[in-house]
């Protein structure tokens, strides 16, 4: 995708400029592509606070989605609410959530993935579960009703 920038438009930094200019590139996704040279203005690697100028020409492009190795295994879940679009999980104190070096399964990933049985989305630009969380390895949550 090429974008030419007009003068009305010049002087706002690259990255912020992109993101209002498409709602479905974050910000963060967007120094990604930077770094990656997968974003180029006039042709040359930028950075992403470039201002862009009048008759810039942005060369955007968005590689194709790469499917994450990530098995599903049946490891047990406290299940606390679930329907077609949601699921909540106590996760236990000590599990990690996304495969990563070190703890490449026993995830808490791995589990909703076999539970999930393949009907999670992707996110992140690859191919991968679908799972938001604001959790860490060692955060644990218990919920008293009283």
């Amino acid at each position: 995708m090429e974008i030419k920038i007009i003068k009305e438009e010049e002087k706002e930094r690259l990255d912020k400029y992109l993101a209002n200019k498409n709602e479905n590139l974050s910000r963060t996704m967007i120094k990604k592509l930077i770094d990656e040279n997968q974003i180029l203005v006039n042709n040359k690697q930028t950075k992403t606070s470039y201002l862009v100028q009048e008759n810039d020409i942005i060369t955007i492009n968005i590689p194709q989605p790469k499917e994450a190795n990530i098995e599903p295994q049946n490891i047990p879940l406290n299940i606390i609410y679930e329907d077609n679009d949601l699921i909540v999980v106590n996760k236990p104190k000590g599990m990690v959530v996304h495969p990563a070096v070190g703890n490449l399964d026993g995830t808490l990933v791995n589990a909703v993935m076999a539970h999930c049985k393949g009907k999670l989305s992707g996110i992140g630009g690859e191919l991968r579960p679908g799972i938001v969380h604001r959790l860490d390895k060692d955060t644990s949550r218990t919920f008293n009703n009283s």
